[in-house]
């Protein structure tokens, strides 16, 4: 790692400040937009001879060819054997955000063709996640024998079999980390299966939406080739693009390769608003301007996500699908309403979590288990407990019969979905899975000590190591004039930024704070002064209570370094820019 950013080994938060490239000019506070924009890619790990295709990132540049991917051609192969014959089919998909969009996807295409399409939201209280066999099977009774779940399904063996002897023909579309062994699928398209080659398992990090594109991409060469447009219209998948770009910001995919183009392109497609629902979700959002991918992070998805945590599970793919403007203002409202109900109840959840992880002392990974918890709304809580004591966190919602839902988030370097995985296979959950930053499980009141003690003894030293490596990456140093929205303007050109895309952090400063207080839900606002006579405000959110809120609620009279990430700020009768504090450092 290259020497300390402006010296600072050190900071009131606790860590040393890096450049995120390892180079002295980073620290530039005169760099041109071009120059800016070069910068950023190669500290993004952009090699130079690349620099073109990351700078405007297409589908043309990034998309594989669907056919890398075990399964996918006879996954559309049997789909378009269903547009052909106009079989009814159903889409079984989770109940989250990525499940949303997948089905909604597919279920939107495939309606194109004129086929009879369902989609199938399981119950998140009563039916839990993935599909049962039952479930299943009754979806056969009610005329449709082709199920494609999305989003679900790499774990569900028992489901499938019966499915299969049910006479229901089952496609899996998922990315989920994969057992050794799969189910009895008649496809299973998931780039993390651990038998696929490399140049598709290098796509490991896309949501399932991105997984159902290329699906969508594979239907339509397929029926291309039998000569099925012969004489009508081909529908338009690139239109189908805001949902993909929605599925992959929230379920925080790495925004890297073609997950960055999807996203890049779906923000344009979601500008048009041509998706009825989507464009009513925004008005409820109070979105009016062109979404980024911070609106779909923090807007959006959460909104989606409630009516599976708090509500109806198939309200979002309701949403996604309907073409009736006022149907789609209802739901969106619903939601709406639904995510305030849902910031109510994680509130409460948070606070007992964060008094039952005490007793976790400084163990690897934080197991907290409470009766009562509402299970839809654990991830959210399991996530904004790794955000407090900067390691892996699982929450667990116990219910009457003593059995355990869990949620779980990690950190960068830990690998959780597979450390859940190999303890289901030791027969310490009931059932769970995931990925590298999220997974769920199922366990019984009585193994969670015992599954923490594996979990811990699994990950403790890549917690350890992930833990060590922890540091502040500053991108440039900009004087305190530096943060305007020229600025902010011009960083843009070098997104989407989020998940494995950071948006740029600067450090800024010797600064002065000529005004501070807490705002909200515990946020610290400031109006601070440079040595160059500009002021510009900042904000560190939820930080009251924190070593850092509190020394910046105090630190009148001395001078401070601040870091973070400078955001537009369109509130004013004219344009200004603010701080979104990260973190600070004693200037003095």
């Amino acid at each position: 790692m290259s020497d300390a950013a402006l010296g600072i080994t050190r900071s009131i938060a606790g860590q040393p400040w890096h450049w995120r490239r390892a180079s002295a000019d980073m620290a530039s506070e005169n760099l041109a937009p071009d120059d800016l924009v070069t910068q950023l890619l190669l500290a993004r790990g952009v090699a130079r001879d690349d620099l073109d295709r990351q700078r405007t990132p297409t589908l043309r540049g990034f998309m594989p060819d669907p056919s890398l991917f075990r399964d996918m051609d006879a996954a559309a192969a049997r789909l378009a054997d269903a547009v052909e014959k106009g079989e009814a089919v159903t889409i079984f998909g989770d109940y989250d955000v990525d499940g949303a969009t997948s089905a909604a996807l597919l279920v939107r295409l495939l309606r194109g063709f004129g086929l009879p399409v369902g989609a199938y939201i399981p119950d998140r209280l009563m039916e839990g996640y993935g599909p049962s066999g039952a479930a299943l099977v009754k979806i056969g009774e009610a005329g449709s024998k082709l199920v494609v779940t999305v989003d679900c399904g790499a774990q569900a063996f028992d489901a499938i079999a019966e499915a299969k002897a049910a006479g229901v023909e089952v496609i899996v579309v998922d990315h989920h980390q994969c057992a050794t062994t799969l189910p009895v699928a008649l496809a299973l398209v998931n780039p993390n299966r651990l038998d696929e080659e490399a140049d598709a398992a290098i796509h490991g990090n896309l949501a399932a939406v991105g997984v159902a594109f290329l699906l969508g991409a594979a239907l339509l060469r397929t029926l291309r080739a039998r000569g099925f447009f012969a004489g009508r219209d081909e529908p338009a998948l690139i239109e189908l693009l805001d949902l993909v770009a929605l599925g992959t910001v929230a379920d925080v995919a790495h925004l890297t390769g073609f997950n960055r183009a999807l996203v890049t392109q779906g923000l344009k497609v979601m500008a048009r608003r041509g998706n009825t629902g989507l464009a009513a979700l925004m008005d409820a959002a109070r979105l009016t301007k062109p979404p980024s991918a911070s609106d779909m992070g923090f807007a959006l998805g959460p909104r989606i996500n409630a009516g599976g945590r708090v509500g109806k599970s198939d309200l979002g793919v309701r949403l996604l699908t309907t073409s009736d403007p006022q149907e789609a203002a209802e739901i969106a409202a619903e939601l709406n309403r639904l995510n305030e109900e849902r910031r109510a109840i994680e509130a409460a959840v948070l606070e007992q979590a964060l008094e039952a992880s005490i007793a976790c002392g400084n163990a690897p990974v934080a197991i907290v288990a409470g009766e009562g918890w509402h299970p839809g709304v654990i991830g959210i809580v399991a996530g904004r407990l790794k955000e407090r004591l900067h390691r892996p966190a699982i929450v667990i919602a116990v219910d009457a019969d003593g059995t355990g839902k869990g949620s779980g988030r990690s950190i960068s370097g830990v690998d959780l979905g597979a450390a859940i995985l190999a303890a289901k296979e030791t027969g310490l959950l009931v059932a769970g899975g995931g990925h590298a930053m999220a997974a769920g499980l199922t366990v019984e009141r009585h193994k969670v000590d015992a599954l923490g003690a594996f979990l811990n003894d699994r990950l403790a030293a890549d917690v350890e190591r992930a833990s060590g490596d922890k540091a502040l990456l500053i991108d440039a140093v900009l004087a305190p004039r530096g943060i305007n929205p020229l600025w902010c303007d011009a960083i843009e050109s070098a997104g989407p930024y989020g998940a494995g895309w950071p948006a740029p952090r600067v450090a800024t400063g010797p600064v002065r704070i000529v005004e501070s207080g807490i705002v909200g839900t515990d946020h610290v606002r400031l109006i601070v002064s440079g040595d160059d006579g500009a002021r510009f405000k900042a904000i560190a959110f939820r930080s009251a209570e924190t070593e850092l809120g509190q020394a910046l609620l105090h630190a009148r009279g001395r001078k401070l370094w601040l870091a973070g990430r400078a955001k537009r700020d369109d509130w004013g009768s004219r344009p200004a820019a603010e701080l979104h504090l990260e973190d600070a450092a004693w200037a003095d």
